[in-house]
């Protein structure tokens, strides 16, 4: 088993909502993430999902919880020391078009990490431009061009040449593929695999697109109401689920074959998400569970190893 170069322990994050209440956008998250794989992080929009990224690279300051990069705890830096951990975590941003400042050339943007984590010259920075230009697959002269001029699937790759330009070891893709063009997605994500490999990445890949989910990541953890729910590889979360959430969530992609996607049972879930600010008592998604009963009011279920590197948060996944 390789090393883990991101561990996170009891994260939270909450945000005020006015009036004495809170907004608990991330509750209580552990997980790790290996040198090297991707972790898929998914769950339906307003899970907490793009907030524990942003928690995890301290672009938000945590509300509770440790966080760990290559061993060392991350969670109180400042200054240099967190300068220094931000040059080798970046971000790749859902929309490729607001995250790119439309009065700076494409050449400016990509050298701005550059330009704060490195000493390089000027023509240093252009060479360097260039050869992440030419990675991305897009040619020099895109260089001089502005946000306005490309396309989404352009734009993206000038954000993902842009977190690439300072030598991270760990990246969030956080919805990359969202924004994009259905013919250009598959493009996208080939490409971080591509780099992936070339540069040995380690990615937290956050999605509700379930099959690019399956497609990229090794591991897969499944997020609802803010908490993890369920925690493991690729292959034994979309060939065996053990969460009702999960299994809900898998049955909702839809099957290549018309007549088998036919017959295919797909679990509907009753009722609308939870509000973040009052949730229910006990689990989360007992009121629109079809196994719940009066055990999962009372108590908050734990994420628990059922087998090696297989965790589930739920009182009855032995009897589903």
């Amino acid at each position: 088993m390789s090393e883990n170069l991101i561990e996170v322990k009891n994260l939270c994050k909450y945000f005020p909502a006015g009036k004495n209440r809170t907004l608990k956008a991330v509750d209580n998250v552990s997980l790790a993430i290996r040198k090297g794989e991707t972790l898929g992080l998914v769950g339906e929009s307003g899970c907490g999902k793009t907030t524990c990224g942003r928690t995890i690279l301290k672009l938000y300051n945590q509300t509770a919880g440790q966080i760990f990069y290559n061993g060392e705890e991350i969670s109180h830096l400042k200054g240099k020391d967190l300068l220094k951990f931000k040059k080798n975590a970046q971000m790749i941003f859902q929309d490729p078009y607001s995250s790119l400042d439309p009065r700076m050339t494409i050449g400016e943007i990509i050298s701005e990490g550059m330009t704060v984590h490195s000493n390089l010259s000027a023509e240093e920075k252009n060479k360097r431009v260039t050869e992440l230009l030419a990675r991305v697959g897009l040619t020099d002269d895109y260089a001089n061009r502005f946000a306005h001029e490309l396309s989404g699937g352009q734009r993206q790759r000038i954000g993902i040449a842009r977190a690439l330009a300072v030598e991270p070891e760990f990246i969030v893709c956080d919805e990359p593929i969202s924004a994009l063009d259905v013919s250009i997605q598959a493009q996208i994500v080939n490409l971080l695999i591509k780099l992936q490999k070339e540069n040995n990445l380690t990615y937290l890949f956050i999605s509700h697109d379930l099959s690019m989910v399956k497609h990229i990541s090794d591991r897969v953890g499944i997020m609802y109401l803010g908490s993890l729910v369920e925690l493991g590889t690729s292959d034994q979360i979309f060939s065996h689920a053990l969460h009702p959430y999960t299994q809900a969530l898998i049955s909702a992609i839809p099957a290549a074959d018309p007549r088998s996607e036919k017959d295919r049972e797909r679990i509907k879930l009753e009722g609308e998400v939870p509000s973040p600010i009052n949730p229910p008592s006990g689990c989360k998604f007992r009121e629109r569970c079809r196994y719940a009963t009066e055990e999962c009011a009372k108590a908050v279920p734990e994420l628990v190893e059922v087998e090696p590197g297989r965790f589930v948060a739920c009182h009855h996944w032995e009897e589903i």
